[in-house]
């Protein structure tokens, strides 16, 4: 038991770790800083002996905030049942991109291999308890035993689920084949062909099996279905840029790995994200929904000061 209060910079200074959970277990910057944030409201709701009594402060709120992403993650399956469209996570900037500077909230998830698009659709496929305890052992290396408590299973339950959210991801994903430097050389070379309108350069740059899914969320205009196949997919970027004189095209980091930017009139209205093997492009996603492109607008979102 503590025998002083917790201070209230220490209790601050976990919200940079709990909003990287977050944002990992909703694939929904806004809704992580929400969750955060209503984790947060109930430690301030209890007294001050409450408070004193709490051995860990920061085992505490990621206890409770890990409880309320599990209940979101379950009443968010039933939403995206309604959801207009395919539902991609978030895009996150760059943190050097952020136009309201290193304050804002997206410079607390720390960009490493488990924000990449094709980890976090793949986390999408997992069930509520499965997410949740993959996420917080495999990436957070948080022990079975704490993990019990947040998601109201045994430890040995804990483990199964992990396990199992493990196999996903290793399913899903092809080894890596290409550096950093070579998918930027690839974006950027998809990039001039799109421009060009070189839909020979375009096939010749997508995998023959390639995806393409693109989410709008019913407020623009958006493929509601995948577009599968490099020539399809080829054509169907040759059409789209016809259709919309005056985009402009930027190579930008999405989610730490090199992206696309498509801004009209100096607002952004596309986030692409690109997957790669053997030097093709397999996968893009594509994110129009004008709600999950506030950060690259420098739309702040309300807890951000919290």
């Amino acid at each position: 038991m503590s025998t002083s209060e917790p201070d209230p910079r220490a209790i601050f200074g976990e919200r940079r770790s709990l909003i990287a959970l977050a944002y990992r277990l909703l694939g929904s910057l806004t809704e992580a800083e929400d969750a955060v944030q209503e984790a947060y409201a109930r430690w301030y709701a209890m007294s001050p002996q409450q408070q004193e009594a709490v051995e860990s402060p920061g085992a505490w709120l990621t206890t409770v905030a890990g409880r309320i992403c599990l209940d979101l993650l379950g009443s968010a399956r039933v939403r995206r049942e309604r959801y207009v469209g395919a539902w991609i996570p978030e895009p996150l900037p760059d943190r050097t991109e952020w136009i309201d500077g290193p304050a804002d909230p997206a410079d607390r998830v720390a960009m490493d291999e488990s924000v990449n698009m094709a980890f976090l659709v793949v986390l999408e496929s997992m069930t509520p308890a499965e997410r949740v305890a993959f996420v917080l052992h495999d990436v957070f290396r948080y022990p079975f035993a704490e993990i019990a408590e947040i998601i109201a299973r045994s430890p040995a339950a804990c483990r199964q689920l992990a396990t199992s959210g493990r196999r996903r991801v290793r399913a899903a994903q092809a080894p890596a084949t290409t550096t950093t430097a070579g998918q930027a050389g690839l974006v950027r070379r998809f990039k001039g062909a799109w421009e060009a309108r070189d839909i020979k350069a375009l096939v010749g740059l997508l995998d023959p099996d390639a995806t393409m899914v693109a989410d709008g969320g019913g407020l623009v205009g958006a493929a509601l279905r995948p577009v599968e196949g490099g020539e399809r997919i080829a054509q169907y970027l040759i059409h789209m840029a016809a259709k919309a004189p005056g985009l402009t095209l930027l190579e930008r980091t999405v989610n730490g790995r090199p992206g696309l930017v498509a801004q009209y009139a100096g607002t952004t209205v596309t986030v692409a994200a690109f997957d790669l093997a053997a030097d093709r492009i397999t996968h893009i996603w594509a994110v129009r929904n004008p709600e999950k492109l506030r950060a690259w607008n420098g739309d702040r979102a309300d807890g951000a000061a919290l």
